[in-house]
């Protein structure tokens, strides 16, 4: 099977200096674009949040990055929709103000979690108001295991696509072995994963250039 270049990275420890603190405040500037970043993990130590939160501290001047949280939202029930709670509000309000969005995920049971299926299902309804549409949008799924997320990473394509997002093709970002990616700090730790991001976030910048409506 032939597999693009950089398109998976594996853990293996190597020393880094220590990385700032990750900030959901960066000074927007001219050109500046916002990011809402979606976790598909709930769990405190969630390498998918490290992941993250690396991100922000990775991103380019022209990317502000932050995580909307997820956890809160109730269950998808279509008889909520003439009177949504507090919480789903929220929610569609943030991702509306953004101009484009990150998934970072892992997988369970092949497919994306349900805590972030359910919030797909949240933003995209009701029929016709959907907080997704036109907003770039990539995907990082991130795994313990050797196959990256794959799975997961395939299945937010098929939702996002179906929701009219235009969904960056490549870098194709699949990270294993993620366990070993972190240092105490939340940095990464090994040179090649945090090259492969670096250049994943460049990427994400012109596409949303290129994408986004505004």
């Amino acid at each position: 099977m032939h597999r693009r270049e950089s398109d998976r990275a594996s853990g293996q420890a190597a020393a880094i200096s220590a990385s700032p603190a990750p900030t959901s405040e960066r000074k927007a500037t001219m050109g500046t674009r916002n990011v809402a970043v979606l976790v598909g993990s709930l769990r405190k130590e969630s390498l998918n949040r490290k992941m993250a939160n690396a991100l922000i501290r990775l991103a380019p001047a022209e990317l502000s990055l932050k995580i909307v949280e997820i956890g809160a939202l109730p269950l998808y029930n279509a008889d909520h929709e003439p009177d949504p709670p507090p919480a789903v509000t929220e929610f569609k309000e943030a991702i509306a103000k953004s101009d484009a969005v990150l998934f970072v995920t892992p997988e369970y049971n092949r497919s994306m979690p349900g805590v972030l299926k359910n919030a797909i299902d949240v933003g995209s309804r009701p029929s016709g108001k959907s907080v997704w549409a036109g907003k770039p949008a990539a995907i990082v799924s991130v795994s313990p295991g050797a196959i990256g997320g794959f799975g997961a990473n395939h299945n937010v394509r098929q939702s996002i696509v179906f929701l009219n997002m235009p969904a960056m093709p490549v870098p194709e970002t699949y990270i294993g072995g993620a366990a070993n990616l972190f240092g105490p700090d939340g940095s990464i730790t090994v040179d090649n994963t945090r090259e492969l991001m670096t250049r994943f976030l460049a990427a994400f910048a012109q596409w949303i250039g290129r994408n986004a409506s505004s």
